[in-house]
């Protein structure tokens, strides 16, 4: 009999990627599995999971209206024709077990596995559990979860497992001399490495570019700054007008977007960023120090709890939207790079943090239901 796997997960590459590391470890372990991706045809996965080789079918669904209004009347009568559509595709692939990953395209699916009973599976990535999958949760077998913090949301404790966030393989196995020569940098030197996300953050940048005249300056420290694509140009502009030519100096590199991030890590001593559980799940990995900026305005504002997680356990230094400032980022960074006894007890604390046996964790939990 032929293992038959449905996942569904989507909006977000927060969502996609566990799911398609999920589907990875499955094909690893069983290349005879067959594995359907439900998504919808508007969400990231539409152009990210086929390009995988995972098979992908998409149903109609949009996300709830906040707000009681005509629209919300119409999304509920949409809502029951996704979950009739995600019945025939069920019912026609017939799955051992359907694992959700988040995002609203997984409230129909899931309701119809319950329907037709099916064992499902959640994956929860925030510290904050997403409300789809605080919904969905009394009808999961399981409830698998990236912090720990997360499990006072769910009401049945004994749903819950703490699994972690699997994490790319190239991220445990570059090392800090791959990752120096890679990018062109020095291994021996203390390193920052600032990303705001795949397009940047212009505060982080805003607060980034009156620090470049002091690293300039140091002998014994480097930066790597991804600036995102949007303001990759306006960065160079303001350096220019300081009369900074970034093309010439040696210890500070900057790229729009940072393709290798596992060698960045690697050759990182510190981190600027935001607070997105994916890229953290990385950083507790490769056990990086790092200074959390969450976005104010994720959705449930989930990257406050993320980066709150870290913080409290001694990982990270946490500046929040109201806290945040270019003095008071820049007074971060100077204290601790000048600190190497508080960025390695700090590196410690992450990589306790981490669940480097994610990914085994997780096909543990799916083999048990099938």
């Amino acid at each position: 009999m032929i293992m038959k796997i449905v996942l569904s997960g989507g909006g977000t590459g927060g969502h996609i990627y566990p799911a398609l590391a999920v589907a990875g470890g499955l094909r690893q372990s069983n290349p005879e599995i067959e594995i359907l991706y439900i998504g919808t045809s508007r969400g990231l996965e539409a152009d990210i999971v086929p390009k995988e080789g995972v098979d992908f079918i998409t149903i109609n669904v949009s996300g709830m209206k906040r707000k009681l209004s005509l629209e919300t009347i119409i999304w509920a009568g949409r809502t029951g024709k996704s979950v009739l559509e995600a019945l025939r595709i069920l019912r026609k692939f017939k799955p051992s077990v359907v694992i959700g990953t988040g995002g609203y395209v997984c409230g129909p699916v899931l309701l119809a596995a319950r329907l037709l009973n099916i064992p499902i599976l959640l994956h929860e990535q925030n510290a904050f559990p997403g409300k789809t999958n605080r919904w969905l949760a009394p009808m999961a077998k399981k409830v698998m979860i990236t912090f720990k913090e997360s499990d006072k949301y769910f009401k049945n404790p004994t749903k819950i497992v703490h699994t972690g966030l699997p994490v790319r393989q190239e991220i445990f196995h570059t090392s800090r001399e791959q990752g120096a020569r890679t990018l062109g940098l020095s291994p021996n030197m203390r390193t920052l490495l600032v990303v705001g996300g795949s397009q940047g953050a212009h505060s982080i940048n805003e607060a980034i570019l009156p620090i470049i005249n002091y690293i300039a300056k140091q002998q014994n420290f480097q930066l790597i700054w991804a600036t995102g694509p949007k303001d990759y140009q306006w960065v160079l502009n303001c350096l220019k007008e300081k009369g900074i030519n970034s093309e010439i100096m040696g210890n500070i590199t900057i790229k729009p977007y940072i393709h290798q991030m596992a060698a960045a890590l690697a050759v990182a001593d510190l981190v600027v960023s935001r607070a997105g559980a994916t890229f953290l799940t990385e950083v507790m990995a490769k056990g990086v120090a790092s200074i959390l900026i969450p976005f104010p305005y994720a959705t449930d504002n989930h990257q406050e709890y993320n980066a709150g997680s870290l913080s409290k356990n001694g990982a990270a230094v946490k500046l929040s939207h109201l806290q945040f400032s270019p003095d008071a980022l820049q007074k971060e960074v100077f204290n601790l790079l000048n600190n190497p006894q508080r960025l390695e007890e700090m590196a410690k604390a992450a990589l306790a943090l981490s669940k480097p046996d994610a990914l085994n964790n997780i096909l543990e939990q799916i083999k048990k239901w099938i």
